[in-house]
């Protein structure tokens, strides 16, 4: 059985679909067979270890990101509900090759963010904050725990958390292999 150190994130469960045990699940991932192929995959509610389980099925509710799952085992309303706010994941090695220039958006998780000047070396630009987190709202979006200095510049204490927007007119640059983003923000994103 893989460890947790082999798994992905690729889903969470966030509700119950009907009475016969099927699940609600936000996709964390561009791969929509992660959610319909049927195969082995894991659940996990932090700090539980994850649990091997078996998709059976899955289809895309119409209109919506959300996938309608349905796992072996899980007959009935209440086993589903049970299973609210579990992470799906899968098995690292079954990630999807890229192509050259294309990364896995989990992978941002982590990085430092650096804010991009014009006309100046983006490996000097100025280390701002960290990327904690993505949201799903239509266009992807980074959260963003920004340094105290960046947060507020002469003001001791942690940073605060901001959004923005992950489009390439405001992240032009991502160097996944030296750990950092670059980003070009309109005027005010920062303050906000």
């Amino acid at each position: 059985m893989e460890t947790p150190e082999d798994l992905l994130v690729v889903g969470k469960v966030v509700a119950a679909q009907g009475l016969r045990g099927e699940l609600r699940i936000l996709p964390l991932s561009d791969f929509p067979e992660r959610f319909t192929s049927p195969g082995p995959r894991w659940l996990r509610r932090q700090p539980a270890p994850a649990q091997t389980v078996e998709l059976t099925a899955g289809r895309q509710l119409p209109g919506k990101e959300l996938f309608v799952c349905r796992l072996k085992g899980i007959d009935d309303r209440n086993a589903a509900e049970a299973l609210v706010d579990h992470e799906l994941l899968v098995a690292a090695s079954d990630r999807p090759p890229l192509q050259p220039g294309e990364f896995h958006l989990l992978d941002l998780v982590g990085l430092e963010v650096r804010l991009l000047e014009p006309n100046s070396e983006p490996a000097a630009a100025a280390a701002i904050g960290t990327v904690t987190d993505l949201v799903h709202a239509g266009n992807d979006l980074l959260a963003v725990q920004l340094s105290a200095k960046a947060s507020n510049p002469g003001s001791p204490g942690s940073g605060r958390s901001i959004l923005i927007p992950f489009v390439e007119a405001i992240v032009p640059e991502v160097h996944l292999e030296e750990g950092w983003i670059g980003i070009t923000p309109p005027p005010g994103l920062l303050e906000l």
